[in-house]
C-alpha cells in the first residue's frame, strides 16, 4: 500500500457500496480522496469518518451525467490537492428487467450513468492527465462485461461498452496514462435497490445471497493504483469464492 501515500484519488459514486469502501481503503492507505455523488449528506458523513480515522477526504456534489459537473469535480480536486493522480469511474445503476417490460426510461438511465458517466470522466480528466504527464483511470465494469443473462441485457451492454472504452483508451493513451478495468462479480451494494421490475428483483435477491463484501473490490482497486508507474494493471475480475458467477 506504500504506492498510495499522498496520491490524490477522485471517486465517483462514493456515497455507498464499492465507492464508499474504496474511499475508506484508499484513505487508510495514505491517499487523499475526493468523494463525488448526488447524496451529499452521505458524502459528508463518510468524509468526517475518514478524517476521524486520520485520513484526508473532501467531497463535492456530482451527477456524472452532467459533463459540466464532472469537469467541476475534477477542477475542485486539483484546486484542493494540487493535482489528480487517479479518477475512479465507479458511479453506476442497475435497474434490471426483461426487454418486453419496455422500461425504456430505465434503459436510458443506465446508458446515461454507466456509459456517458464514464465518458464524461474521461473528457474531464484526460486533458489534465496529459498536461500533468501522468494519470490513471480506473473504470468499474462488471462480470456483465463478459456475458449476459436474462433481465440484464441492457445493463450488460453498458458494461461491455465500458470495457471497450477502457481498452480503446488504453491503446490511444500515451505511456504516461494508465487504464484499469475492474470487473466485480456479485458484490454487496445498493445497485439492486434500483430494480423496479418485480420478477427481476426477486431473481436478483436470490442471486446476491452469496456476495463479496465491497471491500474486496476496494482492495483490488488499491492494488491496481499502488503499482509503480511502469506497471499497468489493465483488467481484473474479482469474484466471491462461494459464487463463481
Amino acid at each position: 500500500m506504500n504506492g498510495l501515500s499522498h496520491k490524490t484519488i477522485a471517486i465517483t459514486g462514493a456515497s455507498s457500496g464499492i465507492g464508499e469502501a474504496t474511499a475508506r481503503v484508499l484513505a487508510a492507505g495514505g491517499a487523499n480522496v475526493m468523494l463525488g455523488a448526488r447524496r451529499t449528506e452521505r458524502l459528508e458523513k463518510l468524509a468526517n469518518e475518514i478524517r476521524a480515522a486520520g485520513g484526508v477526504a473532501e467531497f463535492r456534489a456530482l451527477d456524472v451525467t452532467n459533463l459540466d459537473e464532472m469537469k467541476a469535480f475534477v477542477a475542485a480536486t486539483r484546486e484542493k490537492f494540487g493535482s489528480i493522480d487517479v479518477l475512479v469511474n465507479n458511479a453506476g445503476v442497475m435497474p434490471l428487467s426483461r426487454y418486453d417490460a419496455l422500461k425504456i426510461d430505465e434503459w436510458n438511465r443506465m446508458i446515461d450513468v454507466n456509459i456517458r458517466g464514464v465518458l464524461h470522466g474521461i473528457a474531464a480528466a484526460l486533458p489534465v492527465f496529459n498536461e500533468q504527464g501522468s494519470g490513471h483511470f480506473v473504470n468499474l465494469t462488471s462480470i456483465g462485461a463478459y456475458y449476459t443473462f436474462p433481465t440484464a441485457g441492457v445493463y450488460c451492454a453498458t458494461k461491455y461498452a465500458v470495457r471497450a472504452i477502457s481498452d480503446g483508451l488504453r491503446q490511444e493513451a500515451g505511456e504516461h496514462i494508465r487504464i484499469t478495468a475492474i470487473a466485480p462479480g456479485v458484490t454487496a451494494s445498493e445497485l439492486a435497490d434500483t430494480i423496479t421490475d418485480a420478477n427481476a428483483a426477486a431473481y436478483m435477491q436470490e442471486f446476491r445471497e452469496k456476495a463479496l463484501p465491497a471491500e474486496g473490490i476496494a482492495n483490488a482497486i488499491a492494488y491496481a493504483v499502488s503499482q509503480p508507474p511502469h506497471v499497468d494493471v489493465s483488467e481484473l475480475i474479482v469474484r466471491p469464492t462461494n459464487n463463481r458467477v
